[in-house]
């Protein structure tokens, strides 16, 4: 298997620039395009657990839009052959004491690249 093939990477790294210029935006209509649009999704935030896009589309709809800035400290993208990768970011929030972390797994599917898997925590 190669790892981080240059063109792959690339493209990789493009989707998660767009995903968060969309997250601190509040751009919903692209978060929602970026996750896989199946049963099998996952995203687990802070305080919710959610299985399925639907579930997943039905949080960011009623997500409050303020406080959403943040900052990125450390942004690792790895990617599997030409099909997979991970995305670890650290980030702040502006006034928080706490760093919080995303982890995404993104495949490539028949419609594009797509989020399968996230998880969002805050550090204690």
């Amino acid at each position: 298997m190669q790892i981080n093939l240059p063109d792959v990477l690339a493209e990789v790294r493009a989707l998660c620039t767009q995903y968060e210029t969309a997250l601190v935006e509040n751009d919903v209509a692209v978060l929602d395009a970026l996750f896989w649009d199946a049963a099998t999704t996952i995203r687990y935030g802070v305080s919710e657990n959610l299985y399925g896009y639907d579930a997943i589309k039905a949080f960011r709809a009623g997500r409050p839009s303020a406080g959403l800035d943040r900052t990125v400290i450390r942004h690792e993208i790895v990617t599997y052959g030409r099909d997979t990768a991970t995305s670890c970011l650290e980030f702040a929030r502006d006034g928080a004491t706490t760093t919080g972390r995303q982890t995404q797994t993104w495949v490539r599917t028949d419609a594009g690249w797509r989020v399968v898997a996230a998880h969002v925590s805050q550090m204690r």
